[in-house]
């Protein structure tokens, strides 16, 4: 029988030459995936840095609305797609829509004091009868008004004195402002698109997050991870409901009491309902108003009525609806509003106090897994104390069992 010659594989001709099999990594292989890897995620976060608010605050919304989309999701036999569609429809009806509106009717209104500045500054203004009458300081202040504003061109040489810029460039940056509407709108188709995938996905990629969770804190993951979701829920939605509920009703007594451009001030009050604090200085402010105008009578009701609204709102509301499981106390509420809206503007409102509620969270497990070790630590220390317990019987029974 003839020996089977053993055939050895030819060599594949390739591009750079034959292929040789290499003896030894210049980097090894475990490195080169990881910085692959960082250079990856870097290079994501450079080119869809532009992202980051819309998907967060589609993210926020998500969260906050989540209990009525499953609700929905069951009403239409669990097709995500449709209640994903369905949702989105809704806030563009109850939510998009009216804020715009609102936006719209404090835009006119806004054009209609830019215009009395424009006619202030063109030919002067005499000092308001309201202002020259206040007691105490109505004199000095109508001093100070026919100073700068008595004379054409005062109000654009308070405005150089105070911001360095004139008419002119404040104008032109108006412009400009003007023309970023585009990319607000482009912003919000954004917002929306993501929000779309959020209500289809959500409960996918919170699944994955969970399983991902599990491999980083296995035995901090399940109860953090269940208090986030309903912490953003709560502090979003009760902060939310509670400004447009203050700015609705606040709105409607400004008309009521006779202020000049009332959606305006109600946009302010509920804008400023969200800060701690900002509701009562904004119905104040318009009550002082209304009293130094003439019409004492309409700011003491309009202010009454603030305080009483306020005091229901801050009793029964607010604790209901705002911190869920995680309570936040005022200066953490405070700084959280503060640091979101320098950080991140507007967004950054419901974003502060949502990384304030995560830290509290964060502080307060770790606070409880100190007290359970001390308790555990204690409860040994005792165990170790007493010892075993050793029975001692009297002499008598101890000499009938021996001889037994």
């Amino acid at each position: 029988m003839k020996e089977a010659k053993i055939q050895k594989p030819e060599r594949q001709q390739r591009l750079f030459g034959l292929s040789t099999p290499l003896r030894s990594a210049v980097i090894p292989p475990l490195s080169a995936a990881r910085w692959l890897l960082v250079l990856i995620v870097a290079a994501g976060v450079y080119f869809f840095h532009g992202f980051l608010f819309p998907v967060l605050a589609a993210l926020v919304i998500a969260f906050a609305s989540w209990p009525l989309y499953r609700r929905l999701l069951a009403s239409v036999g669990g097709n995500r797609t449709i209640a994903a569609t369905f949702a989105i429809l809704f806030i563009l009806a109850f939510l998009v829509i009216p804020i715009a509106l609102a936006g719209t009717y404090a835009i006119n209104e806004v054009r209609e004091w830019v215009g009395w500045a424009i006619e202030t500054n063109r030919y002067g203004a005499t000092t308001p009868h309201w202002i020259a009458m206040l007691p105490v300081i109505g004199e000095w202040l109508n001093e100070q008004w026919t100073d700068n504003f008595g004379h054409p061109g005062g109000i654009g040489e308070l405005i150089q004195l105070i911001s360095g810029a004139n008419i002119g460039s404040i104008y032109r940056g108006v412009l400009a402002a003007g023309g970023s509407a585009f990319g607000l709108l482009l912003t919000l188709l954004f917002m929306m698109i993501a929000l779309f995938f959020a209500y289809r996905d959500g409960e996918h990629f919170a699944g994955q997050v969970d399983r991902l969770g599990e491999r980083i804190l296995p035995t901090r993951w399940e109860r953090i991870s269940r208090v986030v979701p309903a912490t953003i829920s709560s502090t979003v939605t009760g902060m939310t409901v509670i400004a447009i509920g203050e700015g609705l009703v606040l709105g409607i007594a400004y008309w009521l009491a006779g202020v000049p451009s009332p959606v305006t001030p109600g946009a302010l009050t509920g804008v400023m309902a969200l800060i701690p604090g900002g509701a009562p200085l904004s119905f104040t402010l318009v009550s002082i108003y209304l009293a130094a105008s003439g019409s004492p009578m309409a700011g003491l009701a309009l202010f009454l009525w603030g305080a009483v609204e306020l005091f229901i709102v801050d009793k029964t509301l607010r604790p209901k609806l705002v911190g869920g499981p995680i309570k936040l106390p005022f200066l953490p509420t405070f700084f959280g509003l503060i640091g979101g809206v320098k950080t991140m503007g507007f967004l950054g409102l419901f974003i502060g106090p949502v990384l304030m509620a995560l830290l509290v969270a964060i502080w307060r497990e770790w606070l409880r897994e100190v007290e359970l070790g001390d308790e555990t630590a204690a409860d040994s220390a005792a165990e170790i104390e007493a010892g075993p317990q050793i029975e001692v019987l009297p002499e008598s029974s101890a000499a009938k069992k021996a001889s037994a």
